[in-house]
């Protein structure tokens, strides 16, 4: 029998899931917490050298007035960049520590790397660009080579610094500039400055002890040596062949690694701390004459559409229909099917009915593609829907039912140490030649934490000092203290969706916006005051969505600060609660209303 949104109806017990997924968390929280993950800096820095570009590379050092700097030159920092361009702004510079343009899709060029967001909504600037994916869910290389059109269709590049790290950004009261030095020796007065430092930048390493003792060979994914491998991204891993390989982790990464490693390893090793909830990917050639035929603005309709549903606003149709959206047009039927206002079944109730459904779905999606039924009860996620990152692939599963796979389950405990010879886990040493850290990133790190330089605002003030204790913002992209200072891809305090370059866009869009204004009219400086500050705080407060039960009961991963939320919310539960489409229309109307109550102008 099949539900309204095509999905067969499962039977469950409600009570023993509850109990099952609270023992499953217990099993997996550890005192450390965040503290159970090292940065990749200072001792561990070559875990995130660049092995994309010639080694050697120097320049001339430049000293520069510019409008506008960008600090980032990823899909934030072309999105600002570009609406720079179109709104006529000439003078800016962009400062990117890689090699090219592309952030996180400079980064992972692991085998098998692809967005699963839809690409007609992810890939930013399609329309304008004249880009046509390939695929519905484009490879990485695809959205690379996308990013890089980006720069050559707004003639970014001769805007560009690359292989350049910012040191220092100090605001100077007296030339109402902010004075911008860089590891290349640069000096860059700035009008305006727009950060963008993505989610996905900061690589974040497993703090196991022994991680220097292995004497074999180990990478980070978003740093993958083919030197070592073999092959490219799309495979021919070739010189892996007849060797033991380890993966580290379940996540979003290592479903994408597995598959195509499998393919070549002697031995594949998978270690599992938790299991990803995995639905159906579904992927398909791009129809190239439907993509053309679609009128103008189709692409900001669809990306709209697509966050409409999974907000759970309602729509007349669904553009996108894919499965990310099955969690909330089951629980809109429920609604429409069961609540009543003053009824005895609650919105939260019906969701956590709709989360059941959508788990048990997932779980037994695990058991028909497993042949093992032990293995099978191992990959299962126990866990509401969203206490993860959702995932989408139609090839991890069935890996695991190749003689060449081993997953590694460690019930929650995860791996024990790294020794000269491979992993221990489960008391036991695995011996490998390659050992891949499929660890991630530090998701919701402040800007400056995740470009690893100092800014110094108005007297001194430090965006450390100002990020800590009680952080006040205005729409989470502007703070008091800090003038002519704009953060493009801001979650604290702003907002933030599964299809993040939509959110991009809309700081980017709102950033220039600001930042037009004042060049237009001559301003030399804008600031956000301290009353606008607690303004904001206040309408925060007041749209507050409380998540710390559900992500205090949902098993440890980044989304809730390994089981700590409370002190870290800032990824999902510090958001703007009223969802990322009306935090759009807010910061419009404050443009075009507010903006003049909430600064200061000189």
């Amino acid at each position: 029998m099949m539900d309204g949104v095509g999905r067969e109806n499962v039977s469950y017990d409600p009570v023993a899931l509850r109990k099952k997924y609270l023992e499953e968390r217990d099993k997996r929280l550890k005192k450390e917490k965040d503290g159970q993950y090292i940065e990749a800096a200072g001792d561990y820095e070559d875990f995130v050298a660049d092995p994309y570009v010639e080694p050697g590379f120097t320049r001339e050092p430049i000293i520069e007035d510019v409008d506008l700097l960008i600090v980032g030159g990823g899909l934030g920092g072309l999105q600002t960049a570009a609406e720079a361009v179109k709104r006529g702004v000439t003078s800016f510079k962009i400062v990117e520590q890689a090699g090219d343009f592309g952030g996180t899709w400079y980064w992972n060029r692991y085998p098998g790397v692809r967005c699963d967001i839809e690409a007609y909504i992810y890939m930013p600037l399609i329309e304008e660009v004249g880009t046509v994916p390939t695929e519905r869910y484009a490879v990485g290389s695809e959205i690379f080579e996308h990013a890089k059109a980006i720069g050559r269709h707004f003639g970014l590049y001769e805007h560009a610094l690359f292989q350049t790290k910012i040191e220092t950004m100090a605001w100077d009261e007296d030339a109402a500039r902010w004075i911008v030095s860089t590891d290349r020796g640069d000096t860059i007065r700035a009008r305006f400055v727009s950060i963008s430092q993505g989610p996905l930048a900061k690589v974040k390493l497993p703090g196991i002890p022994g991680i220097r003792a292995f004497k074999g060979k180990m990478f980070h994914s978003a740093r993958w040596d083919y030197g070592y491998t073999g092959g490219d991204a799309q495979g021919g891993l070739t010189k892996l062949t007849g060797k033991k390989v380890g993966v580290l982790g379940t996540g979003a990464t290592a479903v994408q690694i597995v598959p195509k490693v499998s393919e070549y390893a002697g031995e594949l090793y998978v270690f599992q701390r938790t299991p990803s909830a995995i639905d159906i990917r579904n992927n398909s050639k791009t129809d190239v004459a439907w993509l053309k035929s679609q009128p103008s603005g189709w692409q900001r309709k669809r990306m709209e559409n697509f966050l409409s549903i999974v907000t759970g606003v309602p729509v007349s149709e669904n553009l996108v229909n894919d499965h990310w959206g099955d969690l909330w047009l089951r629980f809109g039927e429920l609604m429409h099917a069961h609540f009543k206002p003053g009824g005895d079944v609650s919105p939260e109730t019906l969701m956590q009915q709709a989360d059941f459904e959508k788990m048990e779905q997932m779980r037994a999606r695990v058991a028909s593609e497993i042949r093992n039924p032990e293995l099978a009860e191992k990959l299962k996620p126990w866990y509401n829907f969203l206490c993860k990152r959702p995932l989408y692939s139609d090839e991890f599963l069935p890996v695991f039912n190749r003689d060449n796979v081993i997953l590694v389950d460690t019930d929650g405990r995860g791996v024990e140490r790294i020794t000269e010879k491979g992993i221990i886990a489960n008391g036991r040493e695995y011996e490998l030649d390659l050992i891949v850290l499929a660890t991630g990133f530090d998701v919701g790190a402040p800007p400056h934490k995740v470009g690893e330089y100092e800014v110094l605002g108005r007297n001194g003030l430090t965006m450390e000092q100002k990020w800590s204790n009680d952080l006040r913002t205005v729409h989470g992209t502007q703070l008091n203290g800090f003038p002519n200072f704009h953060i493009v891809g801001g979650t604290a305090q702003g907002t933030t969706a599964f299809n993040f370059t939509h959110t991009l866009q809309m700081q980017a869009e709102h950033a220039i916006a600001i930042i037009n204004y004042c060049l237009d009219r001559g301003i030399k400086t804008m600031e956000v005051t301290p009353e606008a500050e607690e303004r904001w705080h206040g309408i925060i407060e007041a749209k507050h969505v409380d998540h710390q039960k559900f992500y205090e009961e949902c098993t440890p991963g980044f989304l809730n600060n390994e089981g700590n939320f409370k002190e870290k919310p800032t990824y999902i539960g510090g958001t703007y609660g009223g969802g990322p489409l009306e935090y759009e229309q807010l910061i419009a109307r404050w443009r075009d209303e507010d903006m003049m109550r909430d600064t200061i102008i000189t």
